[in-house]
């Protein structure tokens, strides 16, 4: 049986390693000094596209662009 202790913080706290490092990173981006917080804060967008499959062949792709804490909602639902 193992050891609480080697269990990393994060997953103590009910998070995941993702949603962790978003949080983490958000952190970073608001500590940045002007100008250098303004592009951080936008590149925190991601861009992603999803594809259905249909008879073994991809449909037409979406795009979407999501702020990460949405995107990890459509994740993991």
């Amino acid at each position: 049986m193992a050891s609480n202790a080697a269990v990393p913080f994060w997953r103590a706290a009910g998070m995941t390693y993702i949603s962790y490092s978003n949080i983490c990173a958000s952190l970073v981006r608001n500590c940045l000094k002007e100008p250098h917080r303004t592009e951080g804060i936008g590149r925190e967008k991601v861009h992603f596209s999803i594809s259905n499959w249909v008879d073994a062949k991809p449909q037409k792709p979406i795009r979407l662009a999501q702020e990460p804490d949405v995107l990890l909602q459509v994740l993991e639902s």
